[in-house]
């Protein structure tokens, strides 16, 4: 029987390798997976390319992954946020790389990887210093850039329910970049508030079928058995 449950946080994120690209999911304080991230942080794997929606704030969430050093390059839309310090003091020592990426494109970069298209042509950027060295067309009279599908070896998201098979349900903003991440990695690790017996979760719930999901651990180890 397929069971993906996984015993601990340490435990799911252990073959995590050096130089991996990961995306961990988040928007806000939303639906972001902190103890995976510190479970990530504890393993020590570096010279990580991360893809994220920006680059933590203060000392908090992914800001840790770059206070400890484990990422050589970020790929988002706000390396900037309120009260963050990391991100400004590794650019400004050159120890870190910034891909800056329109926030609506990093969605479709990440969408077009789980789709399996090699990109997407978006009108964002056109004739500005982001479509530099890119591909770019005229269509039905109108300039888009070509950006290219984002891939990654492992995606870290967070959910408010999974089961054992990996199916997920999301708790309303909880959802933003999760559900797109999960499909976009060759390696999906789920963080969730509880896991349920498989068969629990209405179908028309669950946003991410378990196909696209490899590990799911619980916080606290939360599981709730069926009666």
């Amino acid at each position: 029987m397929i069971n993906k449950e996984c015993e601990s946080f340490q435990a799911a994120v252990a073959d995590i390798a050096e130089g991996d690209v990961v995306m961990i999911g988040g928007f806000g304080s939303s639906g972001i997976p902190v103890r995976l991230i510190d479970a990530l942080r504890r393993h020590g794997a570096g010279n990580l390319t991360l893809i994220s929606n920006n680059a933590g704030a203060t000392d908090e969430d992914v800001a840790v992954l770059l206070e400890a050093r484990l990422v050589s390059k970020i790929v988002c839309s706000f390396p900037r946020s309120a009260g963050s310090v990391w991100f400004e003091r590794l650019y400004e020592e050159g120890a870190i790389e910034l891909e800056l990426v329109p926030q609506g494109t990093l969605a479709e970069r990440i969408r077009a990887a789980g789709a399996g298209l090699g990109g997407v042509y978006t009108p964002t950027g056109y004739g500005t210093r982001l479509a530099e060295g890119k591909e770019t067309r005229l269509i039905d009279g109108k300039g888009y850039v070509l950006e290219t599908a984002l891939h990654a070896d492992v995606a870290l998201i967070k959910a408010e329910q999974g089961d054992g098979w990996g199916n997920l349900r999301y708790n309303t903003a909880g959802r933003n970049f999760n559900p797109l991440m999960a499909m976009a990695a060759r390696t999906t690790i789920a963080e969730v508030d509880t896991i349920v017996p498989v068969g629990q979760l209405d179908p028309e719930c669950v946003a991410t079928p378990g196909i696209f999901v490899d590990r799911v651990v619980a916080r606290k180890g939360q599981r709730h058995d069926a009666a």
